[in-house]
């Protein structure tokens, strides 16, 4: 009841200005007890110069501390803004912070912070299944699908069922769901780094069977989706010369519809078989735009990490090794491809000209790489990870102000700290300053906003904020250098609630958050979904830009837009729109915050 009463009067508060304008932004899910806990407060007046922590149960003031006024930056029509730092604040327990009149949002304070947040992530993720969906009870899209610039014959028959949606329509993605799918597995191998799969290890739990339906089978439910896409991903790669990279395109967007009850007609009727594109390494697009591949590794690359990590997920279980030896064989192969044309395979419009826009491709060469060499130490793999390596060295977005759609994705190289560990010293130096060099360069980008938020506001600027934290914490984790613990932080409480707007970007998570996403299982159903993480904020000029967003006015959060702009408001695709692989990424950060967090790291 506490809580309720809470975020009613957050709600009143944010929507009539109270009179003193205070506004007070704080991590919604809370703090370890050794971490740093840095909240903001801003207005468009002076602020007070003190504040005060109060805990929730006998509102008793816990801790009083200074302000500490930002003069380097601003934000929107707030001039003002102070820094909160309580991290001197040890103490488990729930509490509240109070500036002048004005309280935050409740939050607390626990070493178990976010050891439940991967967990609900999954939710998300089973949403968005695609085949037999467990959300909906129900089995979408039976007949993908029919093949288009392939080997065979156009319109010839390739089991693509199953994978998942990726995002709010229901096209398949291997370049996303090719991440989501190596970056969930590395989660678990780091969490979880001895030889067997088990049914509750660590922060993982099993609460659901392999298709996402509540009744336990002693597997962890991470395992379990990730196999959800291992099993997509093998279905794309029907011979060692073959490899599909997308099921059907923007003729989906025609409407809202459940999954199940599709109507688009892709030239095999109604609700029939959709189109798969093989991947050649040319530039596709069945009508008037076009994409600008110029080969398969990105595609490739990723492809091998995921199957290679699976083999070493899976490789000691008697029962589960010819699915290991099928998995790095697949992984085999498709390098090979990659190898062999070198170059991307971006996503593939129709009548829209909004696609994957990847230019990338030596980074997941080289995670592939080494991935294959720990799966079979084979010299061959090593040095291809370390050419690949410093072939692509600091390449990233970050440091920029604007990039293509997923230029750069995905959007961190998740090679350098794979490949860390197999290297000599010299070469240890040299992949920890490619990652220096980006955080660097994130650093400088955060001196703009009184939040330090470290990212070009672009689109899915809530992807490369995960990205900004997760390289942080790697390379924390490579160098022992703890430099970084504090800005990382930062990129995660933004995502929290530490945001002009006060919203976690996560629906369902937290006490404000996202309530009418741009997802249409939502808006048909009225059921809300747990743990997707949505766009983000994006610049007003690029909201402005785009084509069929909009909101409903007048706009709720008028008063907190800024350099960029977010809506909690199903209209509006650009910022609040759920996506699949941003939320497998959040799902690797939270894993590895735990993680510092078990292991007693200095912060």
């Amino acid at each position: 009841m506490r809580c309720l009463i809470f975020v009613q009067a957050y709600c009143c508060l944010s929507m009539a200005l109270h009179a003193e304008e205070i506004f007070v932004r704080a991590n919604q899910l809370g703090y370890s007890p050794s971490g740093k806990k840095i909240a903001i407060a801003f207005s468009k007046n002076r602020l007070p110069d003190s504040f005060e922590v109060i805990a929730t149960d006998s509102e008793a003031i816990v801790f009083r501390g200074r302000a500490s006024a930002i003069t380097d930056s601003a934000w929107g029509q707030f001039d003002h803004h102070v820094e909160l730092n309580f991290s001197a604040l040890k103490s488990p327990g729930h509490y509240f912070l109070q500036v002048g009149q004005t309280k935050s949002l409740p939050f607390a304070i626990a070493r178990d912070a976010y050891a439940e947040l991967p967990e609900q992530l999954l939710e998300f993720m089973r949403e968005q299944r695609c085949g037999y969906n467990p959300f909906l009870d129900a089995v979408c899209h039976p007949f993908d699908g029919r093949i288009a610039y392939g080997p065979l014959t156009n319109g010839t028959y390739l089991d693509a069922r199953g994978g998942w949606h990726d995002a709010a329509d229901q096209l398949k993605y291997l370049l996303t769901s090719g991440n989501a799918t190596a970056q969930m597995l590395l989660a678990y191998l780091i969490q979880s780094p001895g030889p067997k799969v088990q049914s509750s290890r660590g922060i993982f739990r099993d609460r659901v069977n392999s298709l996402g339906q509540p009744r336990p089978n002693g597997i962890p439910d991470l395992l379990d989706e990730a196999r959800w896409g291992l099993e997509w991903m093998l279905k794309l790669h029907p011979a060692p010369d073959q490899l599909y990279h997308q099921v059907a395109d923007d003729r989906d967007h025609i409407g809202r519809r459940l999954p199940q009850n599709e109507i688009t007609d892709y030239g095999w009727g109604k609700g029939g078989g959709r189109v798969v594109y093989f991947a050649d390494g040319k530039p596709q697009g069945l009508e008037q735009y076009k994409s600008d591949s110029t080969g398969v590794a990105n595609l490739a690359g990723r492809y091998a990490a995921a199957m290679a990590l699976a083999w070493q997920v899976w490789n000691d279980d008697p029962r589960e090794r010819p699915f290991a030896e099928r998995c790095l064989q697949a992984g085999k192969e498709v390098y090979e491809l990659g190898r062999a044309k070198a170059g991307v395979q971006q996503g593939n419009s129709y009548k829209a000209p909004y696609r994957y826009e990847e230019t990338t491709w030596a980074d997941d060469m080289e995670w592939g790489a080494a991935e294959l060499y720990r799966a079979t130490h084979e010299r061959r793999f090593l040095s291809g990870a370390k050419h690949y390596a410093t072939l692509v060295a600091a390449e990233s977005w970050m440091g920029r102000e604007q990039t293509g759609h997923y230029q750069y994705y995905p959007f961190i190289n998740l090679g350098h700290f794979r490949l860390y560990d197999l290297v000599d010293a010299k070469f240890k130096r040299t992949l920890a300053g490619y990652y220096r060099e980006g955080i660097e360069s994130c650093v400088r980008v955060g001196q703009k906003s009184p939040y330090r938020a470290g990212v070009p506001f672009i689109w899915c600027s809530n992807n490369l904020i995960v990205a900004l934290a997760t390289q942080c914490l790697l390379y924390e984790k490579m160098t022992g250098d703890a430099r970084y613990r504090g800005f990382a932080i930062r990129q995660r409480d933004w995502l929290l609630g530490r945001n002009p707007w006060g919203y976690t970007m996560f629906t369902g998570i937290g006490s404000v958050w996202p309530r009418d996403p741009h997802l249409m299982t939502v808006q048909l159903t009225g059921r809300a979904v747990r743990g997707g993480l949505v766009d983000g904020p994006v610049y007003a000029r690029i909201f402005k830009s785009l084509k069929g967003v909009g909101i409903t006015e007048p706009d709720p959060l008028a008063v907190f837009q800024g350099p960029a702009v977010y809506h909690d408001d199903a209209q509006d695709y650009s910022t609040n729109e759920p996506t699949m692989d941003g939320t497998a990424s959040a799902i690797l950060l939270f894993v590895l915050c735990d993680s510092f967090e078990t292991t007693n790291a200095h912060e």
